[in-house]
């Protein structure tokens, strides 16, 4: 009777603190970071990029938040010696969260967000182009809630939608690109933690 009365008061506790990190008036904070290096073996060419974006969430309702990303994204490829093209943008990303209404540690969430980014591209450290970004993602996840301050995610992209258009300094000629997609790869989601306060 003993076992039976501690498991339901720990199931009891996990479901309370994760009903308590998504409640009106808390804060989340977390983000992305990513590296990513790539070499082709026999040739002088290396690809190199590196984005950071923190974020921060309100919680404006019981499981409602919704927040705001800035960060920074770099990128850069060597063909030889003497030949570079490098990329830096500043990103902006606001966002919406919805979380399942259950108890215990377990929490489903959608999330629609709309990415965009402002940058340039430079061949051999002469500025080539501009380049903004634009786009919305709706990515469905999973939340797991082991203490009452920490939060474990798993989230797949989704369903998104992307523009990006290109200036080019010498020309003034402007390319569009449009991407769209629908990835909802379980077996290769993205992994993150969250500090709830």
């Amino acid at each position: 009777m003993k076992k039976i009365l501690l498991t339901l008061s720990a199931v009891a506790v996990l479901g309370f603190a994760a009903n308590a990190q998504t409640e009106r008036g808390k804060f989340m904070l977390g983000g992305q970071v990513s590296y990513d290096g790539q070499s082709v073996k026999d040739s002088d060419i290396k690809i190199n990029s590196l984005s950071i974006l923190p974020n921060v969430g309100y919680f404006v309702a019981d499981n409602i938040a919704v927040g705001l990303g800035l960060g920074y994204q770099w990128n850069k490829i060597e063909n030889n010696e003497n030949s570079s093209d490098a990329g830096s943008a500043f990103q902006l990303a606001p966002f919406g969260r919805m979380y399942s209404n259950n108890a215990g540690p377990v929490k489903f969430f959608g999330q629609l967000s709309v990415p965009m980014s402002w940058g340039e591209r430079k061949s051999n450290g002469d500025k080539v182009a501009t380049a903004s970004n634009y786009g919305v993602e709706l990515a469905p996840g999973l939340a797991f809630f082991p203490t009452s301050n920490i939060g474990i995610e798993f989230k797949v992209k989704g369903l998104y939608f992307q523009t990006t258009t290109e200036k080019a300094e010498a020309t003034d000629v402007e390319t569009t690109t449009n991407a769209y997609g629908l990835n909802a790869n379980s077996l290769a989601p993205t992994v993150g933690v969250t500090f709830h306060f």
